[in-house]
C-alpha cells in the first residue's frame, strides 16, 4: 500500500476568491474524486488548526494500492483539473509517498 500525503500553501487570494474560499474548493473537489477514481482506496483533507509560522494551510492524506494506482490517480483526467486549478491558487506545496 502507498501513503500519498501532500501539503499546500495558499495564496490570500486568486482566480477571483479568498484563500478560505479557495481551500473550500480544493476541499471539496477532491473529496468528490471518491468513488470516481476507482484507485482511492481512502482520502483525508484537513485544514490546519495551529497556524505556526512551519504550517501549511491544508493537507491531503490518500492511500493506493501501489505506486501503478497511485500514478493512474495523478493522471485520471478529473485529478487533472483539480491539480490545474490548485496550481493557479496555491504559493507552495510539498509531497511524500511511502509505502507501509
Amino acid at each position: 500500500m502507498i501513503k500519498h500525503i501532500v501539503m499546500w500553501k495558499f495564496k490570500d487570494e486568486a482566480e477571483g476568491h479568498t484563500k478560505e474560499e479557495n481551500m473550500a474548493i480544493v476541499k471539496e473537489r477532491l473529496e468528490n474524486l471518491v468513488g470516481v477514481v476507482p484507485e482511492i482506496k481512502s482520502l483525508e483533507i484537513g485544514k490546519d488548526i495551529l497556524h505556526s509560522e512551519m504550517s501549511f494551510d491544508m493537507a491531503l492524506i490518500g492511500v493506493y494500492e501501489d505506486m501503478e494506482a497511485l500514478d493512474r490517480y495523478k493522471n485520471h483526467p478529473e485529478h487533472k483539473k483539480i491539480s490545474a486549478f490548485v496550481k493557479s491558487v496555491r504559493l507552495d506545496r510539498v509531497a511524500v509517498d511511502f509505502e507501509f
